[in-house]
């Protein structure tokens, strides 16, 4: 090593400039570098893998596979969802009973037969009240006997009667049973049922009977109420008059007729054409008094205007078009007169019809002869 140690002396002091040695093994060992190690190679314990076999196009096949054994036998005919390996055996029919009388199964079985009979009656009820009123029909069936006998009595002997107006029970009319002066259909429906074996027995005793004859007597009479009804309804829709009357309400008043009908064809076959007569002068004109008292004030009361709510003493207008011309509208007496009209005509028909389904039944002698 070549070291001039006076090759500085005299020189101004300063920072020294680095010296490059020469010989490195003064410089100590140096640090132990980290082997490399090539791409693909692995740590000992390991096994290399070798290169990736050849591709080969085609269904690879596994040769322990044997494709020479026979197919499985078919299952039985019927076993259907049963997996292989476990019990494939149909059920029997003792199986089948003893499932079926289990209490689990019955229990079902009635909870499931009860909401079918549950949505059954669901659509019957809801199909047939798009067509027939049931509830309403109900109202008109409320009766019994008591209420029976006492309209009876009203229809035939009306003249003692007081009270005419029908009672209301929060705005709705109260049951027929509670209410004499109520409309009912179970006397109209009784009395057609009575006029029509009446007529037969009637029949019978003048060697005229024949089951042709009892359906054109019941056929007959079911045509010209049914004629009625749509005269009447007719007349209120030409004519322009609104009633507080329902559908129902016409149908029950004309049925009253039948009592009138009954009464005179008994008094024909106690005493006659001239019993037949009497009894039904006095019959019609009981029916056209106690029809003029009932009707008259369920015809009128359409007349009269809407009553209106008055709030603090004043009437309110609440809802109207025009207050100035609902306060100057008053009922018309040409509406009046139309209803009053009307009330007439349906007095006058009612025994007009009574006479015409009776009087080719009435025989010329008593058929029944008191006892001596």
């Amino acid at each position: 090593m070549n070291f001039n140690a006076s090759r500085n002396v005299g020189q101004a002091s300063g920072p020294r400039k680095a010296k490059r040695v020469s010989d490195v093994s003064v410089m100590g060992a140096p640090s132990p570098v980290q082997a490399f190690t090539p791409p693909g190679t692995f740590e000992q314990g390991y096994a290399q893998a070798g290169p990736p076999p050849p591709y080969q196009q085609g269904i690879q096949l596994d040769p322990n596979q044997d494709f020479g054994s026979p197919a499985p036998a078919p299952a039985p005919p019927g076993n259907f969802g049963y997996m292989p390996g476990y019990p494939q055996t149909m059920p029997t029919p003792a199986n089948i009973g003893s499932m079926i009388q289990q209490p689990i199964i019955q229990d079902m079985a009635m909870q499931y037969g009860n909401q079918l009979a549950a949505q059954g009656r669901e659509a019957v009820s809801r199909e047939l009240g798009r067509f027939v009123p049931v509830s309403r029909l109900r109202y008109y069936f409320a009766v019994d006997t008591r209420y029976v006998l006492r309209k009876l009595i009203l229809i035939i002997f009306p003249y003692t009667h007081k009270e005419w107006m029908v009672k209301y029970d929060q705005e709705s009319p109260v049951q027929p049973r509670y209410d004499v002066n109520a409309p009912d259909l179970y006397i109209p429906s009784m009395g057609y049922v009575t006029y029509v074996l009446l007529a037969g027995f009637m029949l019978g005793i003048q060697h005229r009977f024949s089951p042709e004859q009892i359906s054109i007597q019941a056929s007959s009479a079911l045509a010209y109420i049914i004629f009625e009804m749509v005269l009447y309804l007719m007349t209120l829709y030409i004519t322009n008059t609104t009633t507080a009357l329902k559908t129902l309400d016409l149908l029950a008043f004309s049925g009253y007729k039948y009592t009138t009908m009954i009464a005179s064809l008994l008094a024909a076959l106690l005493l006659g054409s001239m019993g037949y007569y009497c009894s039904l002068i006095y019959c019609s004109l009981a029916l056209s008094f106690f029809l003029v008292k009932t009707l008259r004030l369920q015809l009128l009361a359409g007349s009269q205007g809407p009553e209106q709510p008055a709030y603090g003493g004043y009437p309110s207008n609440y809802g109207n078009p025009n207050p100035y011309t609902d306060n100057w509208a008053k009922p018309s007496s040409s509406g009046t007169k139309r209803r009053v009209y009307f009330l007439l005509f349906v007095a006058i028909t009612q025994p007009l019809l009574s006479w015409w389904l009776t009087y080719h039944l009435v025989p010329s002698a008593p058929s029944i002869s008191p006892a001596r």
